[in-house]
């Protein structure tokens, strides 16, 4: 008899958790209904996604034919004849990726420190900043390339602003982030001592967020340099030159070489780049 006014109390109490907390005991009616509903929807989008881009199997063999071909043509890499034109292009590339990374580094240092929450207290400006910055950041890199050369004319000066344009927003915020995670304390024991707002941002914060803002400007001339052979197929100036001119005469086999070639410049960079970026950011976590 106990057993059962046991068995009866849990049950009452299941359904009391039940009637509490459906979610727990597995999926409504209505959320089952939804999840039908919405991979439903789903399949939808990518069949009409699919028939939009007139992505058949036919078309799809066709493509993979034609590369394969490429592929064959493309061995052995040779530099051609204009093997000069190929590495200044390279080293073009290397320059514009470098020259605007560097410059939106700079400028980026103090729109962080104004769109950083503990620096600038005035709501106002630093939404309106924010949303400037977000508004820049929506433009790719190749959009701004097509402007500036209409602008400035065809040429690595094009490629440079660019690049500059476009990580100065990306940079601006994460430098932001990275003085509102900073460690107030310094600031201010800066501030105790004496020190005014501006010794206190000087003295207690940037000390602090420096080698984080380095590091990560190592990391976008990294990827720069990869973005910068792309902005010369636009006239932008670079190795994307000398790839569209191969491409347009079919010169398969130079066209593999500066391949080759740009993967290994973004190689040694992404190396050379990657241990400061482990010495500056283990610098500044090793204990003082």
């Amino acid at each position: 008899m106990s057993d059962r006014r046991t068995a009866g109390a849990m049950s009452a109490d299941v359904e009391t958790w039940r009637a509490r907390m459906p979610a727990a005991f597995g999926a409504t009616r209505g959320r089952r209904a939804l999840r039908v509903a919405g991979w439903a929807v789903f399949a939808a989008w990518l069949v009409a996604s699919l028939w939009w881009f007139d992505m058949t199997p036919q078309r799809i063999w066709a493509g993979l034919s034609g590369l394969g071909t490429i592929l064959v043509l493309m061995v052995p890499p040779s530099p051609g004849e204009q093997w000069v034109e190929i590495l200044q292009g390279m080293a073009e590339s290397v320059a514009m990726a470098f020259l605007g990374t560097f410059l939106a580094a700079i400028v980026a240092v103090p729109l962080g420190f104004l769109g950083a929450r503990n620096i600038v207290t005035a709501t106002l400006w630093r939404f309106s900043l924010r949303r400037l910055l977000d508004g820049f950041r929506g433009v790719d890199q190749l959009i701004w390339a097509l402007a500036y050369v209409r602008a400035v004319g065809l040429g690595p000066l094009a490629g440079v602003l660019a690049i500059f344009t476009a990580d100065i927003a990306v940079l601006a915020k994460l430098y932001a982030e990275a003085i509102e995670n900073a460690e107030k304390k310094q600031a201010e024991g800066v501030v105790a001592a004496g020190g005014g707002r501006l010794a206190s941002v000087r003295f207690g914060i940037l000390p602090q967020v420096a080698p984080v803002m380095l590091a990560q400007a190592l990391y976008f001339f990294e990827s720069n340099t990869r973005s910068a052979t792309i902005l010369g197929v636009v006239g932008a100036g670079g190795i994307g030159l000398q790839i569209a001119e191969r491409i347009r005469v079919r010169h398969w086999d130079e066209v593999a070489f500066i391949i080759l070639l740009m993967i290994a410049t973004v190689a040694v960079i992404d190396f050379i780049s990657g241990r400061i970026r482990r010495r500056l950011i283990g610098a500044q976590a090793a204990p003082h």
